[in-house]
């Protein structure tokens, strides 16, 4: 109830009005049944715009830490965040990545709409950066289709380092959903795995148009020496106070 009276009653009218996002290729996206939307990543705001554009519910898959603060502040954040489709996981633990891997299959086969960022992160300079092989593993064990999506303008509404969302057009575009049914079977085998998340990158550069960097963008992004400046406060909406 919460994630549809933010889509359509609370946030969802504000991201219209601010930004008249437009999106693309909503055929492409399964009406039931569980799917992977596998999006570019520009800024924080794809978060919003990908599941208020796309008619089914998307769950994303986020930090524990944004559902656990205390006071009044930290249970607006946790009502936020599930408000507006993410699930809590663990990302302390030795065994994190695996705790995520395990979720995000238990959701796909429960028949859900799994938004998923291959690179990790948000690009730090607006190129497309090597998949993490994550979203590959979930397809093949989950048996689902990838679906790639292309977010364009979040990054001119929401630089890095933003303070306010600046009104900027938003557009999305769902390409046509890749199969690796011919995989079965293979799923642990990092060489397919590669291959399979190699394959959703080239066509998300396809669609994008953007330059592709065969590194990891947490490396470009550990290597950059961080600037003197006061943590990004909430990469807010116009008119939405800072969490």
């Amino acid at each position: 109830m919460l994630y549809w009276l933010m889509k359509y009653v609370f946030l969802g009218p504000l991201l219209r009005l601010f930004f008249r996002p437009t999106i693309e290729g909503l055929e492409n996206v399964p009406r039931k049944g569980g799917a992977i939307l596998a999006s570019n990543h520009l800024a924080v705001a794809d978060s919003f715009f990908l599941p208020l554009m796309v008619p089914r519910r998307v769950t994303f898959l986020a930090k524990r830490e944004y559902f656990t603060g205390k006071g009044i502040k930290g249970r607006f954040k946790k009502a936020f965040f599930s408000g507006v489709g993410q699930v809590p996981i663990d990302r302390a633990s030795a065994a994190a990545a695996q705790d995520a891997l395990d979720t995000g299959v238990r959701l796909l086969r429960e028949g859900h709409l799994l938004g998923i960022y291959p690179e990790g992160t948000r690009s730090p300079d607006g190129r497309l950066y090597k998949g993490k092989i994550g979203v590959a593993r979930m397809a093949m064990e989950a048996g689902v289709p990838v679906i790639p999506v292309v977010m364009v303008g979040t990054d001119k509404a929401n630089p890095i380092g933003s303070k306010m969302w600046r009104p900027h057009r938003i557009r999305i575009v769902i390409g046509e959903p890749l199969d690796f049914s011919r995989y079965d079977g293979l799923g642990g085998d990092r060489f397919v795995e590669r291959s399979v998340t190699d394959e959703i990158m080239y066509a998300l550069m396809e669609m994008s148009g953007q330059e592709y960097v065969d590194v990891y963008a947490a490396k470009v992004k550990d290597a950059v020496p961080p600037r003197r400046r006061k943590p990004e406060p909430a990469d807010r909406v116009p008119g939405a106070k800072a969490s």
